[in-house]
């Protein structure tokens, strides 16, 4: 096994995640595996604050991870599992569970060396698992470090890693650090990222290319300074400038040689990969080459009503899709954030230049979409925005909780239940249109929810569906879950009479997941997460529909899906989820 390990060093959130996923890109073509390594105590990121902690990915196997995993996922094309994700919480866990059953007979259990093995055989053991269709080993595995080196919590991580370079032996392993080079007065500094090299070569690694993250392209003397200082060679600094989009990162590194660097240092070239993977490779570099660097003159408003909007990364997955569907229908995406406090009655009151600056970014947008979310917070505005976008015909798309706001504001005005809410949000209330689903546990917070991939059937009568047709007009689609309350099933018949149509349904045919409003040109609702399937060249579509219809593009995109749909029933795309 060859790995590749991704480590930080100056500042937190440099890009470790985007270089990590940028390199697996580029060695697309010979397989590879990805593992997450977080050195937070939390066993996974279900129950953690998405304002400070930034969204909660969720796999195909119901784990819950941080964003990074995400990020792979949608460059490389993959379906990790849980045990892609590291945690000291889930370590610790391990090791504790083994230390109850007896299994260290007797001895003193430390960090060294029962901490340490814990990670190097969880590391070992999930980097030879496949994670495609091919249901091969992976060649390659890149392990990303979170956090930052020096941090005391991940000091036990870095100690593993060290040993597990030694086990991998010469030519298997290469360490990645990314610094950040800051500019003060003008000039580039690389004293920061000195220190930081010198940290991690004190804790036992030892850097083999250098990744400076940077404002502008680092000049010659700059990278000059960072080799003699790091102990490298000029050719191992590479330089990973801002870029207009994330997505341009892969190309950037693959003009500055790093492929060329990895098939070096790890002698890729005795790897032999399949011809099949060989050419299935080329044509995806070929087409993120033809896409990527495109830019789009015409701009496309979405206003995205939430209740996390102060840290957008709490929405990234969201955010990821809509610029795939923009990409896709030739826009540039102008998004706008709108707190859905802020459209609430009861600010105007308080804070009256929020609120009609709120309603101004809502009522001028192309398209408003309510994400998922958990609370009462912010809810009243949520309705709001989605009545407004139902009553002036603007495309509208509901995740999870935007699904079942969607389906309250139409309880309320259209079948007159003037009190309809959530259970969620006032179990108390003589008309709940949402309830909490009897499989649910109150009691326990952590991996308690409906999680994971779920098959979603549609309905008889769904065939003038506008989402069903972007799915190629497919019976039954497989999408991830993440959600503890659900449409009561006592107001479906009321809710469909009054002309909301359920389109979707789980195996039992009692659990909603799609609704679609027919004379509309967008208003649909999904309980599902579908961003958590998009990926660069391949966009969610619910959120493909949304961006269409709010372009005014949605009968070509139609069509070009109908038409992707019969290349891959005639075997020509084998890629493609569908």
């Amino acid at each position: 096994m060859k790995y590749v390990l991704v480590s930080g060093g100056v500042v937190s959130g440099v890009g470790k995640g985007i270089i990590a996923s940028s390199a697996g890109l580029l060695l697309k073509t010979i397989g590879l595996k990805a593992i997450k390594i977080d050195p937070y105590i939390n066993v996974d990121a279900g129950t953690m604050n998405p304002k400070e902690h930034g969204e909660c990915f969720v796999l195909k196997d119901g784990g819950e991870t941080d964003l990074d995993l995400g990020n792979y996922e949608r460059y490389l094309g993959l379906d990790l599992t849980r045990d892609n994700n590291i945690t000291t919480g889930k370590i610790y866990k391990h090791v504790i569970e083994k230390e109850r059953r007896g299994d260290y007979l007797g001895r003193t259990v430390q960090v060294v060396p029962h901490v340490t093995t814990a990670i190097i055989e969880h590391i070992e053991r999930v980097s030879r698992i496949s994670v495609d269709k091919t249901g091969s080993e992976p060649d390659v595995c890149i392990d990303s470090k979170g956090g930052t080196v020096g941090d005391i919590e991940s000091m036990p991580f870095v100690e593993a890693l060290t040993q597990l370079r030694h086990k991998a032996g010469k030519d298997n392993f290469i360490n990645i650090h990314v610094s950040y080079i800051p500019i003060v007065n003008g000039e580039q500094k690389t004293k920061p990222t000195q220190h930081a090299v010198k940290s991690i070569r004190s804790a036992g690694l030892i850097p083999d290319l250098i990744a400076c993250r940077c404002e502008r392209p680092l000049e010659r003397v700059t990278m000059d300074k960072i080799a003699q200082s790091c102990q490298v060679e000029v050719e191992q600094v590479v330089a990973v400038r801002d870029m207009p989009t994330i997505y341009q990162v892969p190309i950037l590194l693959e003009q500055q040689g790093l492929l060329g660097l990895l098939r070096r240092s790890l002698v890729l070239n005795n790897v032999a990969p399949t011809p099949v993977l060989v050419t299935k490779g080329a044509e995806i570099w070929k087409k993120w080459n033809a896409i990527i660097p495109q830019e789009h003159s015409e701009k496309i408003d979405i206003a995205l009503v939430g209740k996390y909007v102060e840290l957008p990364d709490a929405y990234l997955s969201v955010t990821k899709s809509l610029e795939h569907s923009a990409m896709r229908c030739g826009r540039k995406l102008n998004l706008t954030w709108v707190d859905s406090e802020q459209l609430e009655d009861k600010t105007q009151k308080t804070d009256p230049v929020a609120f009609y600056k709120a309603w101004h970014e809502v009522s001028t947008s192309a398209g408003i979409i309510v994400p998922g979310g958990f609370g009462a917070r912010g809810t009243e505005g949520m309705i709001k925005a989605a009545q407004w976008a139902r009553e002036r015909k603007t495309p509208y798309l509901g995740i999870c909780l935007g699904m079942q706001i969607a389906v309250i504001e139409y309880a309320r005005h259209i079948c007159g239940k003037k009190d309809a809410t959530s259970e969620e949000f006032d179990a108390q209330a003589e008309h709940h249109a949402i309830i909490f689903m009897p499989e649910g546990s109150k009691e326990h917070m952590g991996g308690t929810m409906r999680l994971g991939s779920r098959a979603t059937h549609f309905q008889p009568g769904s065939e003038y569906s506008k989402l069903r047709a972007l799915y190629g007009e497919v019976t039954t689609i497989e999408e991830r879950h993440r959600h503890r309350y659900e449409v009561n099933p006592d107001f479906v018949e009321e809710l469909e009479k009054a002309g909301l149509t359920f389109i979707g349904k789980d195996d039992s045919g009692n659990r909603m997941e799609i609704f679609e409003l027919k004379d509309h040109p967008w208003f649909v609702g999904v309980q599902y997460h579908p961003e958590y399937l998009s990926r660069v060249l391949d966009p969610s579509r619910p959120y493909l529909g949304f961006i269409a219809a709010a372009s005014g593009c949605l009968d070509r995109i139609t069509k070009e899906a109908l038409k992707e749909k019969t290349l891959v029933v005639n075997g020509v795309i084998g890629d493609s989820r569908f």
